[in-house]
């Protein structure tokens, strides 16, 4: 995915960058569609509210991960379209309301802008507001297909894991990724679609990753959790093993078997991340109290 770019500007705290290769490609893009209008302004008009309906999309998924607690401040826009670098926490309905609300952005669109598909093409602006509703339509559509990593592959993802968890829910989803992509490369090459190829190979790669997270989900469901602790944000007991790492020395340790510091230097620390949340809280508020009904009752004499 791509990092860097020009800063375009900031907005409710989410900085919006341009990658280069996105001026490389619109140059070429624009240049390309010479002929569907009389005046070659529209031709970058209609490619420019193209990217405006993507980043709103984009926008939609940002703020919603953040109203559920998740941390969104970057936006990317590039050739292929958008990427919102979200991190909403590790729930299912979390990650379900995060990815859902771009799509839902689309669909706020569609009364504004399908009544221009029936505008008579007699002049470049009902062309260009043709071409508008026709974009945001196949966004749409396109974005909801079950094909991991679009938006519809991680609804499903997200649909999944309320049933069978998020490793196994995961590995189905990027399966179908998987075939997904191939299903679109096959007919990319068929059709001589230039992008909708280089898209199917872009989608099958973040498929295969998405399966190789997956494998290292599901290893981690089944390795043992300490008793006594559990994440005070979502409630989950920490994994046994050594699987936290110090800054300092970059030994590998259990933290809760060693709360007070690194083992093999000593370096202090306070607080850790949940591996299943990606909260970052105090160890001390890890520690599970029992509650009234579960404690020991002792004696008491006069």
């Amino acid at each position: 995915m791509p990092k860097n770019g020009f800063r375009l500007f900031q907005v409710f705290g989410i900085t919006v960058y341009l990658h280069w290769s996105w001026l490389l490609v619109a140059a070429y893009e624009i240049q390309s569609r010479q002929g569907k209008y009389q005046s070659f302004g529209w031709n970058i008009a209609e490619y420019v509210s193209l990217f405006a309906i993507v980043l709103m999309h984009e926008f939609g998924h940002a703020l919603a991960c953040r109203s559920v607690g998740g941390k969104a401040d970057r936006i990317v826009l590039w050739p292929l379209g958008g990427v919102a670098y979200v991190s909403p926490p590790m729930r299912p309905g979390a990650m379900l309301w995060s990815i859902v609300a771009g799509p839902l952005v689309n669909v706020a669109l569609l009364p504004v802008t399908l009544p221009f598909l029936w505008l008579p093409a007699n002049s470049d602006l009902n062309v260009f507001l043709q071409s508008v509703a026709g974009i945001n339509l196949i966004l749409l559509i396109f974005n909801i297909l079950p094909i991991y990593p679009l938006d519809g592959g991680k609804i499903l993802w997200s649909l999944l894991w309320f049933m069978i968890g998020c490793g196994r829910a995961l590995m189905a989803a990027s399966v179908i990724g998987i075939i997904g992509a191939a299903g679109l490369a096959l007919y990319a090459l068929m059709s001589g679609g230039i992008w909708l190829g280089i898209l199917a190979l872009f989608v099958g790669f973040q498929a295969w990753v998405g399966f190789k997270n997956a494998r290292e989900l599901r290893r981690r469901e089944t390795i043992g959790r300490r008793p006594g602790f559990s994440c005070p944000v979502c409630r989950t007991a920490p994994v046994m093993g050594p699987y936290w790492v110090c800054p300092k020395c970059k030994s590998r340790f259990d933290a809760f078997e060693h709360p007070t510091g690194c083992p093999s230097c000593g370096n202090p620390y306070q607080s850790t991340t949940c591996m299943a949340c990606g909260a970052r809280t105090p160890i001390s508020a890890w520690a599970e109290i029992p509650s009234p009904q579960n404690s020991p009752v002792g004696a008491t004499g006069a």
